[in-house]
């Protein structure tokens, strides 16, 4: 064992820094300052803890037993061997105590390679998160960039959509009114009964063709008022039957399959069979010669794998024989206007219609068609828990509706509609009072005059529309008749419903007019 001889307190001091262990004579430290001893042992680092081997006497005085305990407890790692000693002892006892400071140098070098360890993960921690936030930046600004260019995908396709829209939509009005202009410059050049009767004709036939344009187009974007009702699918399907055979070619076979107890749906029938004969004429021009045509009904239960019930629908499909379709002609079937027909066999609306007519019915319509073997479209109507209205009773014309001398406040703006409107109500025999705006109706309302129904437009200018002007006649007077017109009766039109007051759609023609008054003028003179 190399060995140090310290003669004096201060030189113990002095060399501890360097030392392994410290063997001590008690009488060396009696008189010391101990405080720098003992703040020598405080200051070590928590690796250190320095042990003291203390010669000791026989002395048992009571003072320096307690210097002696002060002593243990102030340095801590103390060991006391007393005298005389034998020299193995003083030498096991030192071997001891330079293992137990090998250990602590031991430990001391694990903890400097941990503290550089950890110093060097540190450095590559920030190394790797330096690297993570530029990876970071540049996938945001990727991320930004694709919705940049996803956004101007989006509105180039919107764009495209709309272009193709109005473009359909310019094409077959125009087509529409060339019929009407070129008609009535013919009905002022020709006398003969026959031949203005032809042209007649055609005009009606194009006014009714552009009020189904109108129609599916409204459908499509869902602003159409649907009336919908409780009904039966094949009662319905079952009254088609003469209409699909006289729209399909005597070749084209069609089957009817509906599962037994089939629920009822809640839709509007006129438009349900309408888009039952979009889909029957779709299915006949998607096949070149002869073919099929299957209608099929089932019920099914959506999402009742969850906590919750199942949404109980209908699934309605029609399913062909024909050509089928390919991925990018069925991507694009329920556009407006697009067509894979040829010029003037079809206008692209018919399955706008039935996917507008789906959603608003809040179902859902797909597509499933294989190329070479034909193509199923399938629609999934809500179930409806009502019963369904059997038609009955006593007919709405009746009573006091036909008599003449009834008097109709005409509210309308347009003044060519008016005065038309005017017309056809003259020519129906009823006296008319026409009024230009809301506030002008409620005039005439208050002079006095005898009106017996008020027929107004639901879209007029100013604060007070159709609806408006239909609450506060309820209020003012409860007993009076009040019928509804408009061409776009979207969120308005269940309004009207709410009220139960009747809404015709525009454009009419004069019978149905007849009807609508007769049907209101005859109801309200039940209640009375």
């Amino acid at each position: 064992m190399e060995t140090r001889i310290c003669p004096d307190y201060a030189c113990l001091l002095a060399g501890l820094d360097d030392a392994a262990a410290v063997f001590v004579a008690e009488e060396g430290l009696f008189g010391q300052q101990s405080e720098a001893l003992v703040d020598w042992v405080g200051r070590q680092p928590p690796w250190s803890d320095l042990p003291f081997v203390m010669l000791t006497t026989l002395r048992d005085h009571p003072k320096v037993a307690a210097w002696r305990q002060q002593m243990i407890e102030r340095l801590g790692n103390v060991s006391l061997i007393e005298r005389p000693v034998q020299p193995i002892t003083l030498v096991s006892v030192l071997q001891a105590a330079l293992r137990a400071r090998r250990r602590q140098l031991e430990i001391r070098v694990l903890l400097d390679a941990r503290d550089a360890a950890a110093a060097n993960l540190e450095v590559q921690v920030e190394h790797r998160t330096e690297q993570l936030r530029h990876v970071n930046q540049r996938l945001r600004e990727e991320m930004a960039e694709r919705v940049r260019v996803e956004q101007s995908l989006r509105h180039a396709q919107k764009m495209e959509a709309l272009g193709q829209l109005t473009g359909g939509v310019a094409h077959d009005f125009n087509n529409l009114l060339m019929v009407v202009t070129a008609g009535l410059d013919m009905l002022e050049r020709h006398e003969d009964p026959a031949r203005r009767a032809r042209f007649m004709s055609a005009m009606r036939q194009a006014t009714q063709r552009g009020a189904a344009l109108t129609r599916q187009l409204l459908t499509f974007s869902r602003s159409h008022a649907l009336r919908s009702e409780t009904v039966d699918l094949a009662e319905l399907i079952g009254n088609m039957s003469e209409l699909l055979d006289r729209s399909l070619r005597g070749d084209v076979d069609v089957a009817v399959e509906l599962a037994a107890g089939l629920w009822p749906v809640f839709v509007d029938p006129g438009e349900l069979e309408l888009v039952i004969l979009n889909l029957a004429v779709n299915a006949r021009d998607a096949m070149n010669g002869s073919g099929s045509i299957t209608i099929a009904g089932r019920n099914v239960v959506k999402g009742g794998d969850g906590p919750g019930p199942g949404r109980e629908f209908v699934r309605l499909s029609v399913r062909d024989t024909g050509a089928g379709m390919t991925d990018e002609i069925r991507e694009r079937a329920f556009e407006p206007f697009f067509t894979t027909k040829d010029v003037g066999k079809g206008s692209g609306l018919g399955l706008a219609q039935v996917y507008g007519f789906a959603k608003q019915s809040g179902g859902r319509v797909t597509i499933d068609s294989v190329v070479g073997q034909g193509t199923t479209i399938t629609l999934l109507l809500p179930r409806s828990r009502q019963g369904v209205a059997r038609a009955g009773g006593d007919a709405a014309t009746d009573g006091p509706a036909s008599a003449p001398g009834h008097r109709i406040l005409l509210v309308e703006d347009d003044a060519e509609v008016a005065t038309l409107v005017e017309e056809m109500l003259r020519a129906i025999g009823y006296d008319v009072v026409h009024a230009m705006s809301a506030k002008a109706a409620l005039g005439a309302l208050a002079d006095g005059r005898r009106i017996d129904l008020v027929f107004s437009d639901i879209m007029m200018p100013g604060d007070t529309n159709g609806i408006e002007l239909a609450k506060e006649l309820r209020r003012r007077r409860p007993e009076l008749p009040v019928l509804l017109t408009s061409g776009f009766a979207e969120s308005t039109g269940s309004e009207a419903v709410a009220l139960g007051i009747p809404v015709l759609r525009k454009p009419y023609a004069i019978e149905e007019l007849r009807t609508a008054v007769q049907q209101q003028l005859a109801a309200f003179a039940r209640e009375a």
